[in-house]
């Protein structure tokens, strides 16, 4: 394994925790990255292959994303070792160790990621209290109910259209990784008259060029279901999805699924990005020289975090997602502005402004990356 060191830079990570715990099979790492914003925000991902690395530049993906967004939160992150699907009475005891092992660790709140839901918060809560994403029922904004994160998208997709040469009404999009993100954003945009013409999950994809039936999808994955079992579509690899001709393409699935070796195969004329750091930054480059424009992570997929943040001061639903609205367009404009102004990657304009908000923060601070004042740590 690196020496963690190597990953330090002037922004973090503050602190690296493993966690192990034999008798749950418990195998975990928390990445605290920056806190001179306020306590850090993000959630708890859970895969057989997650690494101390990815969680690294998961943690400081939330950094920027929660700086960008304006919220007074830092950026962490909490990667656990394990199958997702394992039985719900052996993910619950690992979830509940977790939570019990970090209980003393103010500068995380747990939220839900990948492989973890609200289930899984309501078990944190109940253990430590130090979480967001909680079901209704105990206090919640349910965050995969109503779609944070693709209702934010969709307004973010609706701010880009205004640099790009085609209208929503209409346009073919390909969304990867139907889960909470990718549903969610397929169904707000085709609310508003997208037509979503291939998607995957991970068992595979399908792809109808006349459009596929976002509710009856819905419907297929809630029954416990794949895409693959939707009956008017060609099946198709989840690797063929990216030679799909389409208007708007999402990845809402796993980091770095486009790269350099693979970029040059996608045919679209947006990108925006659902996952965190689904493209590494070589392939964002590759998009723009081509013309393609391509909205980063932290900006396009903030509504989540934005609720969550909103659930944790005890706002209410429709205020939540008021504040998603307001600030996934004013962000969204305020970066496409800088691109349009100063031919700049998206990216690179949308570091420099969250950039600037977080140094802001970390020059009022004794120590940069924290501080030791009441709610931080």
């Amino acid at each position: 394994m690196k020496d963690i060191f190597e990953f330090a830079d002037e922004l973090g990570p503050l602190k690296v925790i493993h966690v192990y715990e034999p008798s749950v099979n418990l195998r975990a790492v928390l990445v605290v990255d920056n806190i001179a914003r306020g306590p850090s925000l993000g959630g708890v991902r859970m895969a057989t292959d997650v690494s101390v690395e990815e969680c690294v530049r998961l943690a400081r993906a939330m950094t920027y994303k929660n700086s960008a967004a304006g919220l007074p939160h830092g950026g962490g992150k909490a990667v656990l070792y394990g199958d997702p699907k394992m039985a719900k009475v052996e993910k619950e005891k690992m979830i509940r160790a977790l939570a019990k092992v970090l209980r003393n660790e103010d500068s995380y709140i747990f939220a839900p990621d990948m492989g973890t839901d609200e289930e899984c918060m309501a078990w944190v809560q109940d253990e430590i209290g130090r979480v967001v994403g909680l079901p209704r029922e105990i206090g919640g904004i349910p965050l995969d109910e109503i779609g944070a994160t693709g209702f934010g998208l969709s307004h973010a997709v609706d701010v880009a259209l205004n640099y790009c040469d085609f209208q929503l009404e209409g346009a073919r999009v390909v969304v990867q990784g139907f889960g909470a993100v990718g549903k969610h954003a397929a169904r707000y945009l085709s609310q508003r008259g997208a037509v979503l013409v291939a998607v995957a999950d991970s068992r595979g994809a399908i792809y109808n060029p006349d459009g596929l039936d976002v509710q009856q999808l819905i419907a297929l994955k809630a029954a416990g279901g794949f895409v693959g079992d939707y009956p008017e579509a060609r099946k198709m690899t989840g690797d063929d999805l990216l030679d799909v001709a389409c208007d708007i393409w999402i990845p809402a699935a796993r980091p770095d699924v486009i790269h350099e070796a693979n970029v040059h195969r996608l045919n679209t004329r947006l990108v925006v990005e659902g996952a965190n750091i689904p493209l590494t930054h070589g392939a964002e480059r590759i998009l723009h020289e081509r013309g393609i424009l391509c909205l980063p992570d932290f900006i396009a997929n903030a509504g989540g975090v934005i609720c969550a943040a909103m659930e944790y001061q005890g706002a209410s639903q429709v205020a939540a997602l008021a504040m998603i609205e307001e600030k996934l367009r004013a962000n969204t404009e305020q970066v496409l502005a800088m691109v349009k102004d100063r031919d700049m990657l998206p990216r690179e304009a949308a570091m420099e402004m969250a950039l600037g908000r977080l140094k802001k923060a970390m020059s009022y601070r004794r120590f940069s990356l924290f501080s030791s004042g009441p709610k931080f740590i």
